[in-house]
């Protein structure tokens, strides 16, 4: 169950129990400050304020290290939350870690994908081989219809 992970965080590590009565975004992205990781981040610290009125927490997860992520939040002004995962052992819970394929070559990465967890961490909702465009703002419409 996806409440006994335990995530490393900038300020240190914690599990979903932290988040109790919340909603819960996890996104995975593959790398900090490429331009599409980037371009998601941004979108989702915009939109905090609104998730937060949902009573939603948004938690960005990539293999970068902790000072890696540290350098990203404050390059470009991040609201969100980001987990280090390292050891790619929280991607593998979720199958987001898969053999990938550019330019003719293949190799194992993290597919940008999104989870809506309940204060459990029950799945309620997935996105996965997310396209970046206004993928945060279909995230929250359909937070949106997960509260009616």
């Amino acid at each position: 169950m996806a409440c006994n992970l335990k995530f490393n965080g900038i300020d240190g590590e914690f599990s979903l129990d932290k988040f109790k009565g919340k909603k819960i975004v996890l996104y995975f992205y593959p790398k900090d400050n490429t331009s599409g990781c980037t371009l998601e981040a941004i979108q989702f610290s915009e939109l905090k304020d609104e998730f937060e009125k949902l009573d939603a927490v948004i938690i960005g997860i990539s293999k970068d290290s902790l000072a890696s992520h540290k350098k990203f939040i404050e390059k470009h002004n991040l609201t969100v939350e980001l987990v280090s995962d390292e050891d790619i052992s929280i991607q593998k819970y979720f199958d987001v870690w898969k053999l990938k394929k550019m330019y003719g070559k293949e190799y194992m990465g993290t597919v940008r994908s999104t989870f809506i967890l309940d204060d459990k961490g029950n799945i309620l909702k997935e996105f996965r081989n997310v396209k970046v465009k206004d993928h945060a703002i279909k995230v929250l419409e359909a937070l949106k219809e997960l509260q009616c």
